[in-house]
């Protein structure tokens, strides 16, 4: 084996062995279905990936990187690319203990989540339009399956079909712009892009073009409004765990994917593009907000909260620029755990799997109603879910609020007071909704609660999943300079 390949396998390490544990599994299922086992091989490849990228971050492999043209494994990358590993972990866990009662096939989940997870940290490094695309698909096309996974479930085969007609229309778009670009540019690469435009004395209509169609399919994957209108059936109808690896995994790659090209090619100097974005980050932050007051579902209203969330952090690049993917990236990375521990919740009150009940069309927990006087009976639970409900409201003594008033100051440096305005005014309109479902929590019980948690939850694989992210999100909370020094880590990458 000669040295540029051995340095290509060193420096793709988590990605090589992402990959090499996905084959793993599909021989394990080949050989003798074992939900047991199919999960665990995936669980343990998972760790060992996590591993080998924090040999990296910390400096025990030196790694020669001048070898890699379509993919940057910098700083950025690494943080993502973590954030994503964790988040699969997570994701992992809840799966196998809700789908271990499902009576049909349940291995081949573990290997489209693999498979997804293997896109998504591609898409955080992509430097190249075709890497770009590339990598998006690998991501988005097992997702329609796990969506759909559930299919007895009329509203998880809707979810299912809905993301794939609508993100299909959204890859066209995307495949679109990047000919437009290519047309005029002449190249694939981000360097060529970026030294092209600078060598220019006036914008190019046909590349203006190009970028606007590839960032409203972006927005649409991020479900950022006007582009949004997807979400609230997606989340609703698709299982749980894979509501949270939708809300988690796949918002960290896309943002970081978007955030890439938009400073690597210099799409961010250009008037039109900064124009669509501004008028994105708005609605984002209106719609999201205003659509989440109205919910009485809890997988609703996460899903327009995700959108007032995406609203917040694009606003970073109005404030600082090149100098915001940090923040962007800390802010992601606790949308991610927060999101993961309130999907968390649902998926154990909502286990062992059921197809349908008298009150939930979707077979799950997710009605306020389900919820009441929760903490009479399961109080640990309910502190899980009240700290999750509370971070993503940006409450001091949670990572939320660390990471929310990091995007405050960022606008306000960047004289954007506008946005400001919104993030603020959002806020205090995410504080009311977040409420009004936490005190349902201590209301006085009902009698009869179709939906229950596990008396032992807390030992079980996802219940110490849960309580370690909740630690997690208050620790960072209390001692927040561990955030800061993440985003410190990407600036100086």
């Amino acid at each position: 084996m000669n040295h540029s390949l051995m340095s290509l396998l060193i420096s793709f390490a988590p990605m090589v062995v992402v990959a090499l544990t996905a084959l793993v599994v599909m021989i394990n299922i080949a050989i003798k279905r074992s939900h047991f086992w199919s999960a665990t091989i995936s669980v343990v490849g998972l760790n060992v990936a996590l591993a080998a990228l924090l040999l990296q971050i910390f400096g025990f492999w030196h790694v020669d990187y001048s070898d890699i043209s379509m993919f940057a494994m910098d700083n950025f990358a690494k943080v993502n690319i973590a954030v994503i590993l964790i988040a699969s972990l997570a994701c992992c866990t809840l799966a196998y203990g809700y789908f271990h009662t499902l009576k049909d096939n349940k291995d081949e989940l573990y290997l489209l989540m693999l498979i997804a997870t293997l896109g998504a940290m591609l898409m955080t490094s992509a430097t190249h339009l075709a890497a770009f695309f590339m990598s998006l698909e690998l991501l988005s096309v097992p997702m329609y399956g796990m969506l759909a996974y559930t299919f007895l479930r009329t509203r998880s085969l809707e979810a299912g079909l809905k993301y794939l007609i609508q993100s299909a229309a959204m890859s066209a778009t995307l495949l679109m712009g990047m000919a437009f670009i290519f047309a005029d540019i002449g190249g694939l690469e981000f360097s060529k892009i970026i030294s092209v435009l600078f060598s220019r004395h006036e914008m190019s209509s046909l590349f203006v073009l190009g970028a606007i169609m590839m960032l409203v399919a972006t927005a649409f994957k991020l479900s950022a409004a006007p582009f949004h209108h997807w979400v609230s059936d997606v989340y609703e109808g698709a299982p749980a765990p894979i509501t949270a690896f939708l809300a988690s995994v796949s918002k960290v790659a896309m943002m970081a994917l978007l955030v890439r090209f938009l400073l690597l090619t210099a799409s961010w100097g250009l008037s039109p593009v900064l124009t669509v974005l501004l008028v994105m980050t708005v609605l984002s932050i209106l719609f999201g907000n205003l659509s989440a007051i109205r919910q009485s579902n809890l997988k609703r209203l996460l899903a327009y909260s995700s959108v007032a969330h995406i609203g917040y952090v694009l606003s970073v690049l109005f404030g600082l620029g090149v100098d915001g993917a940090g923040i962007m990236t800390v802010y992601m990375a606790v949308y991610a755990l927060t999101s993961i521990g309130a999907f968390g919740v649902i998926t154990l009150m909502s286990s062992p799997y059921r197809q349908f009940t008298k009150n939930s069309s979707s077979g799950e927990a997710d009605q306020m109603q389900f919820y009441q006087g929760l903490f009479w009976r399961r109080p640990a639970l309910t502190a899980v879910l009240t700290i999750m409900l509370l971070s993503m409201a940006g409450i001091p003594l949670t990572a939320g609020f660390i990471t929310k008033f990091q995007v405050i100051f960022a606008t306000i440096q960047g004289k954007q007071f506008l946005l400001a305005g919104m993030v603020i005014l959002g806020s205090g309109l995410g504080l009311y909704y977040y409420l009004k479902f936490l005190t349902c929590l201590f209301q006085k019980p009902i009698a009869n609660f179709e939906f229950d948690a596990d008396k032992h939850w807390g030992v079980q694989a996802g219940g110490v999943m849960l309580l370690i992210i909740t630690a997690i999100i208050v620790v960072l909370g209390i001692f927040p300079n561990g955030l800061l020094q993440i985003a410190q880590f990407i600036a100086r990458g």
